[in-house]
Formats: structure tokens, sequence, C-alpha cells
């Protein structure tokens, strides 16, 4: 079964495969057949034409604008202080943090797909009964464990 489902897989790779570079090489032949089909210039042989240029109209002289007193060749700006990216402390990062190995969760909004040691904080916190397994889930667990992870994330022990 898995042998004839490989086949049937490799087929269609391999035909898409053949699909895209066909379509490929269509679209390059169709820009040189387009480019061929565009009419070429008609060269005149020993036929001069003298383009006659419209006269420009006089340019009159406008009178010279008044000048501005002249300003100090150049000022001194006071030197800006360099911009320091904000330290570690100062940069707030949203997610729990395990306090055994330090590692930081930062998607934990379904408890399904919830990291393990996350779980077993909220019943080590005493904020939810148990560990739930995906089919005990109903609206009023989830809506505890919502509560539990909102008052786990309040807590100095698991922020990040």
């Amino acid at each position: 079964m898995t042998e004839g489902l490989f086949v049937l897989t490799t087929l269609f790779v391999a035909y898409v495969i053949y699909v895209i570079v066909n379509e490929k090489k269509a679209g390059s032949a169709a820009s040189k057949s387009a480019a061929a089909t565009q009419p070429q210039p008609v060269q005149q042989a020993a036929v001069t034409v003298v383009e006659e240029k419209p006269k420009a109209a006089p340019v009159k002289a406008k009178p010279a604008a008044k000048k501005a007193p002249a300003k100090p060749a150049a000022v001194e700006k006071p030197a800006e202080a360099p911009v320091a990216a904000p330290e570690p402390a100062a940069i707030k990062s949203t997610g729990l943090k395990d306090p055994k190995t330090g590692e930081v969760a930062t998607t934990y909004s379904n408890y399904r797909f919830t990291k393990r040691w996350i779980k077993e904080a909220l019943v080590a916190e005493n904020l939810v009964e148990k560990v739930y397994k995906n089919d005990e889930l109903n609206a009023d667990v989830e809506a505890k464990i919502k509560a539990g992870i909102a008052k786990l994330e309040g807590m100095e022990k698991y922020k990040a």
C-alpha cells in the first residue's frame, strides 16, 4: 500500500515539475515570437529630411534679486549623544519562563499545544486540579485554565 502511494506521489511531483518547466519554455517562446511579429523599421535610402526647429522666444533678462545678508560660514551643531540599544532587562518580553531550565514559551494560548512544563506548573501552583487530557476539556475547564495561565503570567517566578 505504501509503495503504491509512493509511486503515485512521485508521478504527481514529476508531472508538476514537467508542467512548470514547459510553462517557462512556452513563455519564453511566446515572447520571442511576439518580438518577431513586430514590424521592423523601414530604412529609407538617399532621402534626407530636414526638420525645422521652432524659433525660441527671446529670453528677457530678469532683474537681479536682492541678496540676503551673508550668514556665518559654518555653524557648529552640538554633538548628539549616540542612541544606545536598550538593555536586555529593559526589553519587555512576553511569555512564560521555566524556572528549572530557563526555557521561554511564547505560545500557550491553546491548552492542547501548551508545553508540558506549563501544565505541570499550573498544577504545582494549585491553579488547576490536574493536567487535563484533550478529551477532558470543556468550556468550564478551559475557562479555569485561562484564568490559571493569567495568574501564572503574573508570578515573578515565571516571568520571562
